[in-house]
């Protein structure tokens, strides 16, 4: 302030010199006329102007330190308990529990209406002998046949079982087919079971077969085929067995029952039988 105020001072001091040789020059003309002296001082504060426009941004500083590591909050409250989400899929199924108590004993039951008894027995006697011959009967299918395709139905009469096989075989191999499964090639005995086996062979619309008759081990001495021999029962055809061309050792069986001697190597379908004892 001091040096402010001498700057002042020393700038009065030159415009009173500058003025004092005007005054001597022109004394007589400003004699009458007052001196007047006009002093620069620094004028009272001025108000605050007005904010100015925001300048443009400077350029970003340094990368400060990083802080120190704050306090940990204090925990908030429990929020409110949310949607129910979507049901998951099903568990496993338990182990099964421990059986429980038994319950109390229930009331006894009205009467029952008094029935007769023996018709129903009888009827599930003979009901129990149907399944029980059904499933002998089953039972043997699936252990004699390889291939029921090749059955061709099943013929009984009171004490044997016949199965007339579709496929081809010679003679000896039909009877060794028969044997395998606990028979032999049929033996037709009587008139009964002559007509079964030749009914048989019509229904499965075929026109021969082989039956269990050769004369193999003696020519001329037909015998059957487990070695029993032909003395109650026959059934050849008009002129049959003639042993033609000296070749025709074994038997044959046609749709009208009768019998014919023929080669015992070509091959045909056969008809086995079977005891119903051994089945």
């Amino acid at each position: 302030m001091r040096r402010y105020e001498k700057l002042l001072l020393s700038m009065v001091l030159v415009s009173v010199l500058a003025l004092a040789p005007l005054q001597i020059s022109y004394g007589q003309l400003l004699s009458d006329e007052p001196c007047s002296v006009q002093i620069l001082v620094p004028g009272l504060k001025g108000e605050p102007g007005e904010k100015g426009e925001k300048g443009v941004p400077g350029r970003p500083g340094r990368v400060g330190p990083p802080g120190e590591m704050g306090q940990t909050g204090l925990k908030g409250q429990k929020g409110i308990m949310g949607h129910y989400g979507k049901m998951g899929p099903s568990g496993i199924k338990g182990v099964k529990g421990d059986m429980g108590d038994p319950g109390p004993i229930g009331p006894n039951g009205e009467p029952g209406v008094p029935c007769e008894c023996t018709p129903l027995r009888k009827m599930i006697g003979e009901m129990d002998n149907v399944v029980a011959q059904l499933s002998s009967e089953l039972k043997f299918i699936k252990n004699a046949l390889p291939s029921p395709a090749a059955v061709a139905g099943i013929k009984e009469t009171e004490s044997k079982v016949y199965l007339l096989v579709k496929e081809e075989k010679r003679y000896t191999e039909a009877e060794g087919y028969c044997q395998a499964r606990g028979g032999h090639l049929a033996m037709p005995k009587d008139e009964g079971t002559n007509t079964a086996i030749a009914t048989y062979i019509t229904d499965a619309g075929l026109s021969r077969v082989y039956i269990g008759i050769n004369d193999l081990a003696r020519e001329g001495v037909f015998t059957y085929v487990d070695h029993s021999p032909m003395s109650t029962f026959s059934k050849w055809r008009k002129g049959e067995p003639n042993n033609a061309y000296d070749d025709e050792d074994c038997a044959e069986m046609v749709t009208s029952g009768e019998w014919t001697d023929v080669a015992c190597h070509p091959t045909m379908y056969f008809v086995c039988e079977f005891d119903k004892d051994s089945i």
